[in-house]
């Protein structure tokens, strides 16, 4: 019975930390004042857990703002330069390794192009170790002070195994691939540093959730449309991930039945019809250029063509628009979410164009009283949003864990 109770204070205490420790870092900087009224603990504990955290360097004074007659409050805010962190998108046409500090500012980053669409996987594990050792010596970074590396791939991944995170990405050929099991082996770093596999979806959705155009929703679908096409389905403010984290397969919804045949091997989904290596096939069978090589310079030069007023460049947008707008309508339909954020390289190069188009068509295929509800936007982060965050995957483990590296 005792053990249990010691037990139980020191989850408190976690609690605690982590509570003060998030506050901090999303709304920061901050007074105790202030931190005790968000969290609604009580003066003594903000004073406890803030002292310890200052001592474990977490924190820093950030200044002082006067209060209501007495003396000035001290402000106090994360230390950015108190943890590192490690992106890797892991995608069709390349791999991406990035070193962030807490902030999530990017200190290093290495690029690799792969020329297979990612289905080999050694060469895959191979640049991500090279990208590892390459960001860490760029910034001249200490393996101790890596928190943790996040992720990003392609398919479902399953993570509670004897050998870790496995991916199954049917669209690449992975199947059942113990990715972290094969890092481990590959990569020089502590055992105490932590791999977190998450779809590439799930970690650009976490990214705009957090500090781009989903930030403040509570219920949304962060769609990524790249090569192919995925979601993360937001509910309650936290990215929901089903049985197996299988959840978010946008792309594999069946659009129309007896379809174009999809790289997952069935006929109708969504991604045949939207996604870029998709698009760039409709377009070379109405006629255009057959895309060799860079997806995205060919998809650039369709959209070229279109704004020129090439009409079979611009009929085949139009569709398109009207397949993803269909598509949203499903979400919207299934969801009811409030807002809707397309992102990804692919879907903010067209997005620009296709998104009146995007919106009509899901108002028109959509209930009108779920559809009147939800807005649809771009993501503000940009194409490089996988990375960012993949490199949210540690952080949120630390920040969860009251700021305890490895938890």
């Amino acid at each position: 019975m005792a053990e249990e109770k010691r037990q139980t204070v020191r989850d408190l205490r976690r609690a605690n930390r982590a509570a003060l420790l998030r506050q901090l870092y999303f709304n920061g900087p901050l007074s105790r004042h202030e931190l005790g009224r968000a969290t609604g603990l009580s003066s003594g504990t903000v004073s406890n857990v803030t002292a310890a955290l200052l001592a474990d360097g977490l924190l820093r004074e950030a200044g002082s703002v006067d209060s209501d007659g007495g003396r000035p409050r001290t402000l106090l805010r994360v230390r950015p330069e108190s943890g590192l962190l490690i992106g890797v998108d892991v995608g069709e046409t390349g791999v991406r390794v990035a070193l962030f500090d807490l902030s999530l500012a990017e200190l290093a980053r290495a690029e690799s192009p792969l020329t297979d669409g990612g289905r080999d996987v050694p060469p895959v594990v191979r640049h991500i170790a090279a990208g590892i050792a390459d960001v860490l010596k760029a910034a001249g970074a200490g393996r101790d002070r890596l928190l943790g590396v996040g992720l990003g791939v392609p398919g479902i991944v399953e993570r509670a195994t004897p050998r870790g995170a496995v991916v199954h990405a049917q669209t690449v050929g992975w199947d059942a691939v113990p990715l972290e099991e094969l890092l481990r082996e590959a990569v020089d770093l502590p055992r105490a540093v932590p791999f977190l596999v998450a779809n590439g979806a799930r970690t650009f959705g976490q990214a705009e959730l957090w500090f781009g155009a989903g930030r403040g929703a509570r219920n949304a679908v962060i769609a990524l449309i790249g090569s192919g096409v995925g979601a993360c389905i937001v509910t309650e403010g936290v990215p929901y991930g089903g049985a197996g984290s299988a959840a978010g397969e946008w792309g594999h919804t069946t659009l129309r039945v007896g379809g174009r045949r999809c790289r997952c091997g069935a006929r109708g989904c969504l991604e045949a019809y939207v996604g870029a290596a998709a698009l760039l096939e409709r377009w070379a069978e109405a006629g255009g250029p057959e895309a060799v090589g860079d997806q995205e310079a060919a998809l650039a030069a369709l959209l070229a063509a279109a704004r020129a007023a090439d009409e079979r460049a611009a009929g085949l947008l139009a569709e398109t628009a009207e397949y993803l707008g269909a598509g949203i309508a499903n979400l919207v339909n299934l969801f009811n979410p409030e807002r809707i954020v397309l992102g990804g390289w692919a879907g903010l190069s067209m997005g620009p164009h296709l998104l009146p188009a995007v919106r009509e068509a899901a108002g028109a295929y959509a209930l009108r009283h779920p559809a009147g509800r939800a807005s649809i936007r771009l993501g503000r982060l940009g194409t490089e949003a996988v990375t960012v965050g993949a490199a949210t995957l540690p952080l949120a483990a630390f920040l969860d864990t009251g700021g305890r590296a490895g938890g």
